[in-house]
């Protein structure tokens, strides 16, 4: 110790120029470090938290006013989008999303089976997004909506209490959705609010209908041309499949997933074929226009 403080005693007050900047650069990696750290603790954390389930419950979550919005505000669009009327959501409909995502806060998730916990995230998640759009409307694109200075999109910031833990979009499709059900058909249940995304489902998830409506929304996106085309004889593909190749696996094993749900022209285009040629995505917001 006595070491250490004369090596102190020592440094003069304006150091030369490469001192300072190493003392700078110590300061950062270490503030840097504990950036990173805090949110793979956090992901833990809720990963243990949520992965908590009751098997023999008969619960159900009452998802009646998100499926009535749907209903209501969902039109088809080009390419086989869902596009949402944003522009059109009344006053009080505006009050009966905020007062079902509201319900979906009071819920004890633990209590519920897993069927009916992969609908109430689905849910909750597509309902939050909705609700964050409106909050900004009009905006031509989800990304114009910031979580903080240096964001683009709402995603991290923290939108909702569950069980006592506050949660953003991130948090319930990262670190609740995809490592507890361990699935690719995730990425076609949460929607992000853009043409370019899987579609925006017509309807509710329910315990009883998840599995089906995500299997018909793998189906919708990849047999639409946002999904997956062949433009002159080449693959080009959604970058969700790029983004997330974690789930999807290599070229091969993505044309693989893409054969499995396409149709019968969509999957002979498609046979014989281990590469994709581009990756794109629209980001426009997906309302009428």
């Amino acid at each position: 110790m006595a070491r250490a403080a004369h090596q102190m005693d020592v440094i003069p007050l304006r150091p030369p120029k490469a001192a300072w900047r190493k003392c700078v650069l110590m300061v950062l990696t270490a503030v840097f470090g504990l950036f990173l750290l805090a949110p793979a603790a956090h992901a833990a954390a809720l990963d243990e938290i949520f992965s908590k389930a009751d098997p023999l419950s008969t619960k159900t979550v009452d998802h009646t006013p998100w499926d009535r919005l749907l209903a209501a505000y969902i039109r088809p669009g080009p390419d086989d989008v869902n596009l949402f009327t944003y522009g059109a959501v009344s006053a009080q409909d505006k009050t009966a999303l905020k007062s079902y995502i509201s319900a979906l806060e009071g819920v004890k998730v633990s209590s519920l089976a897993r069927p009916e916990q992969l609908a109430y995230w689905i849910n909750l998640y597509n309902a939050v997004t909705i609700d964050v759009v409106l909050d900004n409307y009009p905006v031509t694109s989800i990304r114009e909506i910031k979580s903080g200075v240096f964001s683009s999109g709402p995603w991290s910031k923290e939108q909702v209490t569950v069980d006592g833990h506050e949660l953003s979009l991130d948090d319930i499709e990262h670190e609740i959705l995809r490592p507890i059900w361990q699935t690719r058909l995730i990425h076609y249940g949460v929607n992000c609010a853009s043409i370019g995304c899987p579609n925006l489902a017509p309807r509710a998830y329910t315990g009883k209908n998840a599995q089906a409506q995500l299997e018909q929304g793998a189906a919708d996106y990849i047999n639409s041309p946002r999904g997956v085309r062949i433009d002159d004889g080449r693959i080009v593909a959604s970058k969700l499949f790029k983004w997330y190749d974690d789930d999807f696996g290599s070229e091969a094993d993505l044309i693989a997933h893409l054969k499995k749900y396409a149709k019968p022209g969509l999957r002979a285009k498609l046979e014989g074929r281990t590469e994709i040629y581009d990756y794109d995505y629209d980001w426009t917001l997906n309302a009428p226009r």
